[in-house]
């Protein structure tokens, strides 16, 4: 599979792009033997929606940190790319101004700032604008009715006393009014039951139908949220590199097989992607990987 062609039929460049990333946590000390991400390697497209499974322990939440530059962990080998520049030295602030959003699978608490302040001060920031905390509550009214949020929600202190629910919740209306141009979704259904997995989920689709370039990446544990968001490919996470990527069918797959099917030597390893050269050559031409 090839790239969409520009007007003047050159490959378009993807979005968003990690090359043979390496990374470990910043106090380890012995090397290549500590590192969590070994030589991971993806391609979102403008618009894509990239889900990423895995067991616990194989890195996914480490990848969604490192993306962001969390000061936790170091990148030891490779680089990211977003939108053609290389960003791998770029500081979190930076990155997130720049147009990647990514939505913690455990939000913080943050005591004495409202929901409200947070918004508008993140919106400041991220793309210049200086509204008015009337103006922005208005904005924010209709995505917290999409969202099933009460009206009293942005005054409340962020994150604090929150139920999951409502934590998850608020990630999603701050990627709608933030508007990103790549979204990282850390286990956004964690702690969810179905209820609010549908509202989350709903959110998510309605937010892509107003940004329909905006890419995503959907790191997650389950199926259930890529039954409600049917991802355009998904990939399998394990010890710290993608053994496999494919579409629903590789969800359903690992549904059936379990990720010990996907482990070396497992069944679930015919259907890995290409050795490490093969791969190069893919993002070489402009393919995703």
């Amino acid at each position: 599979m090839t790239a969409p062609s520009t007007p003047s039929g050159a490959p378009s460049a993807p979005l968003f792009r990690i090359e043979d990333l390496h990374a470990r946590p910043v106090e380890s000390v012995d090397g290549a033997g500590s590192e969590i991400l070994r030589g991971l390697s993806l391609e979102v497209g403008a618009g894509e929606v990239h889900a990423i499974m895995g067991p616990n322990g194989s890195g996914k939440s480490t990848l969604a940190s490192t993306l962001l530059a969390s000061p936790e962990y170091e990148v030891t080998k490779g680089r990211i790319v977003f939108q053609g520049d290389d960003i791998t030295d770029w500081p979190t602030d930076v990155r997130a101004k720049s147009g990647i959003f990514l939505a913690f699978q455990y939000p913080q608490e943050i005591a004495g700032v409202s929901v409200i302040q947070f918004l508008r001060q993140a919106l400041s920031a991220r793309k210049g604008i200086d509204l008015s905390v009337l103006e922005l509550r208005l904005a924010t009214m209709d995505w917290m009715k999409r969202l099933g949020m009460d009206s009293s929600f942005v005054d409340r202190y962020l994150n604090e006393g929150f139920s999951g629910g409502e934590k998850k919740r608020n990630e999603i209306m701050q990627m709608a009014i933030l508007e990103p141009e790549l979204a990282i979704l850390d286990e956004t259904d964690s702690g969810l039951d179905i209820d609010a997995l549908r509202i989350v989920a709903k959110g998510i689709r309605e937010v892509r139908a107003g940004r329909p370039n905006m890419g995503v990446v959907l790191i997650t544990h389950y199926q259930r949220l890529l039954d409600e968001l049917q991802p355009d490919h998904v990939h399998i996470l394990v010890d710290g590199r993608i053994v496999a990527s494919g579409g629903m069918e590789l969800a359903a797959q690992l549904e059936r097989d379990g990720y010990e099917a996907f482990r070396p030597g497992g069944s679930g390893a015919e259907v890995a992607p290409a050795p490490e050269a093969e791969t190069a050559a893919a993002v070489a031409v402009g393919g995703p990987t």
